[in-house]
Formats: C-alpha cells, structure tokens, sequence
C-alpha cells in the first residue's frame, strides 16, 4: 500500500485541471439535485416521488455506463467528454427556463433529470480514465482519494449552497448555477485533453464486442468481481438514507429548504475529513477491517436518521456516516481500478460505477416503496439490516487489490505460426496448445493447467478445456475457442506479465522441457 501523501497527485497541471473541473461540475450536480428534490416534495409531497430524484439521477448507469466504458477504452475521449457535456449544459438550461415560465412540474423535472443522468453515464467513465491516466500507477490510491475528496466536498456544498439560493432566490437561479458547472468542466476538459490512446495495429473494437469483453472481464477476474459484487451491495441497502433525507428533513424534523442543505453538508463534510486520513486508516487496518467497521457504521447512523426526532444527532450521525460512505465506496473504487489493466480501465470504472450507482437507484426506489408502505423509520431500519448483512459476503468475495505484473500488459510476439492471416470477422477460432507432460507428474500438471482457465476465459475465450490423448497418456490438449481472428488478436495482446509466468511454470512438468507446439484452426462453412 502506498505510502505516498495524499497531495502528491496535485503536483501534475494535468491532474489539477481536470480535478478542478470535476470539482465545480459535482457543486452544480448536487446543486440541482438538491433542488429537484425539494421541489417535488413541494409540489406533490409524496415520498416515492422524492425518492425517484436518485433513480432518474443514476437510473441511466445501468443502461449507459458500460457503453460510455467502451467508448473511452475504444475512441477520441476528450471528443466525447465535450459533446456529452455540452448536451447536458443545454438541457440544464432548458430545465431553468421552464421553471421560470412556470411549465415543470413534477413529470418535467424527472423526465429532464433522466436526461442529465444520461450524460453523466456517458462521460463519468471517461473523465475517471482520464483523469486516472495523468498519473503513474503509485500514485493511483491517492488521486482516487482526491477525486473522492473533491466529490464530497461538492456533496457538502452543492446542497448548501442550492439551499440559500433556493431561499433566497429562486429555484431557477440555483439550476443555472448548475449549468456553470457543466460548463467549467468543459472547459476543463478542452485546456487538459486526455491522454490519447495509443496507436494499434489491431483490429477496431466495436461497440458491442466492448461491451461482452468487459462482462468477460468481470466474470473471470476474481479480483475485480469481488470489489463489484461488493459495491452493488453496498450501494443498494446505503441508498436508503441518500433517497429518504428530504423526506426526514421535511416530515421527521420539521426543517426547510436550507435545514435540508445543512443535512446533505453533513455527509458531505464528513466524507472530506474522511479522505485527508483514509490513505492512513488503510495502512493500519487494511482493506477489510476498513470496509466492515465503515459499513457498520453507516448502518448505526441510518438508525439514528430513522428514530430520532431532534435535528442535533441527525446532524452529527450524518457527518459521521459521510465519513463511512466515503472510506467505503473510495476503497472498493480504488481496489476495481488498481486490479484492471490499461486496455480495459475505463470499461472497469463503468462497470463500478454501474454497479455502485445503478445499485443505488434500485435501492433509491425500493427504498421509497418501502417508506410509503411501512413508514419511514422502518423502511431505514430494514435498509440497516441489509448492509450489515451485506458483510457476509466477504467469505465468498474478500477484497484484494492486484499486484503490478497482474496489470501489466506482457510484450507481444509478432509469431502466430499460421500460414496467412484470415479476416479479422472469420471465426469462430480454435486454439490448441499441446503438451508432452512427465507421466509421473500428470495430476500436477493438470492443477497447473488448469489456472489458465481464468485469463484464458478473462482476455476473449469463450469455451476452455483440457483434454487427455487416450491414445497417448502423455499427450495433454489445452484448447480455447475465440469467437473471431480478431477478438484472437486482442486476446493475445491482453496477456499479462503474470499470465506468461503462469505458461513459464508449466515447463517444469514437461518431457524435457519443450515448450508446448501451438495449433489455430478456423471454422469454415
């Protein structure tokens, strides 16, 4: 674990710009969040309808995030991050004007608020990269810390600030300060362009062919599943508290709009101070013990939320919890993004950010049934419940972040041992690789084998076996079937350091040492 101070990362211009950016976007993001929410809370007063702010908010993730992952792993991101955020800046604006002729009412404001989670689906998993990619690997830890400071410190004065505005002004005034942030970090975006991906002679990767790798991915990556099963249970039974506190502000404790401000600048202040000591709370309690004491605590302070009726320990319990959210959420960030290699980084933050946010708007919903149905200090205490028993899922998926040669892309030999190339759409492609094993050592080999399953199936291949000459006992089969030569192609080039050590120590069971001979065959007719 890195020992590095957290500032480190600040010293790059690169790595400052887009942080500000991001910054000041976040403020009008929690802006106009805050804003919506109060509004239907005074326009309709129900609670599932105030709940469904967070929903229509991050609903979009779990259509769009992984797409927008592929984009930014595939294309121009510094193209997408600009257009994106230019539609969003004009939709935000519209919003403003229809609130101020007097035209949105609650259908209005969702429907618009869908429209704005789509594009923050679309750009989060490539400003993330981006942001990510103006670092070296160590101080990864430390930027993610940064980037969840910075998100914090929005969450508490995005919500304060739209607090006073709203009072003091008008709605309309705090939906265009929204748009000022869409703007800044435009402009960010366009002073800092990110890093270019670099030129390849392999075949294009479509949309589609994206997405299925990064679900490969996922799947056979033990690490980065872990971290994503974890994430979405996390997410799911937290958001209780997110979607219900304008309903606990305005029904439970009797506040107005700039009492449910300070609320959300609790959280949001507690996550800030939590970030300045997170890097140290890792190194003394590790991932785990981080993880469990962070998630319990987050489920006391969602009792206190639900039960208590004086504004005093809200106020303290959410402080304390923004603490929680952010130590948790930063870890398991932090952990996806270290255990991904470069080629597949933006579509792994996706996948986080599908799971961490699309988990939340299901939660956000579930959440708000569930207070309209039971009432709102049960439908808290059943969402407490749910994340303390989340932790039982560390036996089956504890956390781990990947080692440096487990991320690192291996040199590509140019050799394929075929007598000419087919187009990259002809497949299905079959490779074997034959071994001539130790008669004595057959079961070794076979335990040994058999751990190139996971980056066989994790880098392209869609069907792995091993099989048995029964004509010849010595004679072992590894074969894997890619759907395309050229989804072969790039399962060849996502080899890691580790996966050629992984080949290497299979020579040790072998007849004399040879390395196995390789066999390609395409499907035909």
């Amino acid at each position: 674990m890195s020992s590095l101070s957290v500032t480190q990362p600040l010293r790059r211009a690169a790595f400052r710009g887009l942080l500000a950016g991001g910054l000041i976007y976040f403020v009008g993001s929690f802006m106009q969040a805050m804003a919506t929410a109060w509004l239907i809370v005074e326009l309709d007063g129900s609670a599932f309808l105030a709940a469904l702010v967070q929903t229509a908010s991050f609903g979009p993730m779990f259509l769009l995030a992984l797409p927008a992952g592929v984009l930014a792993d595939t294309t121009d991101r510094r193209r997408l991050l600009l257009v994106v955020l230019a539609v969003q800046a004009g939709v935000v604006l519209v919003l403003a004007a229809l609130l101020a002729l007097g035209w949105a009412g609650a259908g209005t404001l969702l429907a618009l608020t869908f429209v704005c989670g789509c594009c923050t689906a679309l750009l989060s998993p490539g400003w993330n990269s981006a942001v990510v990619d103006t670092l070296p690997r160590e101080e990864l830890p430390q930027a993610i810390t940064l980037i969840g400071i910075s998100y914090n410190a929005a969450r508490a004065i995005g919500p304060a600030l739209a607090g006073a505005l709203y009072a003091l002004a008008s709605p309309v005034a705090v939906f265009l300060g929204a748009s000022l942030g869409v703007l800044a970090l435009w402009q960010a975006v366009r002073w800092h362009p990110p890093r270019p991906h670099p030129p390849s002679r392999l075949p294009a990767e479509r949309l589609w062919g994206g997405v299925l790798s990064a679900l490969r991915f996922a799947r056979h990556s033990d690490a980065v599943l872990a971290q994503l099963v974890r994430t979405g249970a996390f997410g799911a039974a937290g958001a209780a508290l997110w979607a219900l506190l304008p309903v606990i502000g305005q029904r439970q404790l009797g506040l107005g709009a700039t009492g449910f401000g300070l609320l959300m600048a609790c959280l949001g202040g507690g996550a800030v101070l939590a970030g300045l000591f997170i890097g140290r709370w890792r190194q003394r309690l590790g991932l785990e013990r981080l993880v469990g004491t962070g998630t319990l605590l987050f489920a006391m302070v969602m009792l206190v939320a639900a039960w208590s009726r004086w504004s005093a320990p809200v106020y303290a319990a959410l402080f304390v919890g923004g603490g929680c959210w952010m130590g948790v959420m930063s870890t398991y960030n932090m952990a996806t993004q270290a255990s991904a290699p470069r080629w597949v980084r933006a579509r792994a933050n996706a996948l986080h950010v599908l799971c961490s946010l699309g988990s939340f708007a299901v939660g956000s919903a579930v959440s708000g049934a569930l207070a309209s149905l039971l009432g709102l200090s049960w439908a808290l205490t059943l969402a407490a419940l749910a994340l303390a028993a989340g932790l039982l899922l560390v036996r089956r998926f504890p956390l781990r972040m990947s080692e440096l040669e487990e991320v690192t892309q291996a040199p590509l030999s140019e050799d394929l041992f075929v007598a000419h190339r087919p187009d990259p759409e002809a497949g299905p492609v079959s490779v074997e690789f034959v071994y001539r094993v130790q008669s004595d050592r057959a079961e070794a080999f076979l335990d040994a084998v058999t751990q190139l399953r996971g980056p066989r199936r994790r880098d392209g291949a869609t069907l792995w076996r091993v099989y048995r000459d029964l004509a010849d006992p010595s004679r072992f089969v590894e074969r894997f079937i890619v759907t395309s030569w050229a989804d072969y192609l790039h399962q060849r080039a996502r080899a890691t350091l580790a996966d050629l050590e992984l080949e290497a120590s299979l020579l040790e069971y072998l007849v004399e040492r040879r390395s196995p001979t390789v066999q390609h065959f395409i499907a035909e007719r």
